[in-house]
């Protein structure tokens, strides 16, 4: 029960503090700047990446989940009730959110800025990307992964710093699933439970592959 509480509180915090930026930056005319959400997102995934990863692995996204338990490192018996742990953690996260910005008309959710293929494309390769990183870091010799929380962090950092404007830079179903949900708006959530899923799967391939 451990790790399923440690998912929860992660993806509560990644959530929380990832869309909570949107919210507030959208509360208070901008204060907050892109560049500011997208350093939130990869210092929230970093610090918990720090606290939860021996205990839980810090997953804290459906997608890595999902891509994980592909591989021999995360059993398949604990897919579902981390994903169940990830969704109650990001859609109590919207719920406090919704509780204090009331007047939010989109809660930090994840819409394209153009066509839905375009933005599926791009969360398919940004979610790849995010993917291999964590696979290829965290699987390396112990002087390598220990450097996993910064490199995770760093490449969810970049990616929102240039993806965000067009698709928001989801990378996490869980992530998208729960503003939609509390906002009630779930145009184009398809995009971003596809989307996510078979980057992160097809980056397994190339992990085993490259491996």
């Amino acid at each position: 029960m451990k790790k399923y509480v440690a998912e929860i509180i992660g993806t509560y915090a990644l959530v929380f503090c990832g869309t909570g930026a949107i919210v507030i930056n959208q509360h208070t005319q901008g204060t907050v700047t892109h560049a500011g959400i997208a350093v939130t997102f990869g210092l929230v995934v970093m610090a918990l990446v720090f606290a939860f990863g021996k205990l839980s692995g810090a997953h804290i996204n459906p997608a890595v989940s999902i891509a994980f338990a592909l591989t021999d490192i995360f059993p398949k018996k604990e897919l579902v009730p981390y994903i169940i742990s990830q969704l109650i953690g990001a859609l109590l996260a919207s719920g406090s959110l919704r509780l204090m910005f009331p007047e939010s008309v989109g809660l930090g959710e994840t819409i394209p800025a153009g066509s839905d293929l375009q933005s599926f494309i791009l969360e398919v390769i940004l979610t790849y990307l995010l993917m291999l990183v964590i696979l290829m870091v965290s699987q390396n010799d112990p002087s390598v992964s220990q450097f996993t929380a910064i490199a995770v962090g760093g490449v969810v950092l970049f990616e929102a710093w240039f993806a965000g404007p067009i698709s928001g830079a989801s990378m996490n179903p869980a992530r998208s699933i729960a503003p939609a949900v509390a906002s009630g708006n779930l145009n184009s959530l398809w995009v971003y439970l596809t989307a996510p899923i078979l980057g992160a799967v097809l980056a397994t391939f190339s992990w085993k592959y490259l491996k």
